[in-house]
């Protein structure tokens, strides 16, 4: 029969037209603590206190990024380029996926996850990236971070 919707059996053995409970998804910002960020039920509706823990938890990945993207875990003037190589390849590939969820995490169109993602973001770059804790004030002299700049 033309022009008609499939029909799909549901769990009752009958016929319908929706086999699965359709989730709406926000498609622009909201205000709230029932919002799912990242994973399918969290914090979903478990209250005010999991929000919460979310909220931290996206802080803190922002945080890590710009920690990552700033850091010095790798000796100047080693010896062995290829360990060096491998070391540096690994922090990237931890830095774009720790960026990734937090880029997933925002794309819940939450507004406290936007602000604090902001906000990690903001305070690492204070803490890591800025002149204001930097001993040395000339940005020129020497290599900052072991990874290259995040580029948009």
């Amino acid at each position: 029969m033309e022009g008609m919707a499939p029909t799909y059996p549901s769990t009752n053995g009958t016929f319908g037209m929706h086999p699965h409970k359709m989730m709406m998804m926000h498609m622009s910002f909201f205000w709230g603590k029932n919002a799912e960020i990242l994973f399918s039920g969290w914090p979903g509706r478990h209250g005010a206190g999991m929000y919460a823990l979310a909220l931290i938890f996206i802080f803190l990945l922002a945080f890590l990024v710009e920690w990552l993207s700033h850091c010095r875990l790798i000796k100047p003037g080693s010896s062995d380029n290829v360990s060096a190589g491998i070391k540096q390849t690994l922090l990237y590939g931890i830095r774009i996926g720790l960026a990734y969820l937090v880029m997933l995490a925002v794309m819940s169109f939450n507004g406290g996850v936007f602000l604090v993602a902001v906000l990690g973001h903001t305070l690492g770059f204070l803490l890591f990236g800025s002149r204001v804790f930097k001993k040395n004030t000339d940005m020129f002299d020497c290599k900052t971070s072991d990874l290259p700049p995040m580029s948009c």
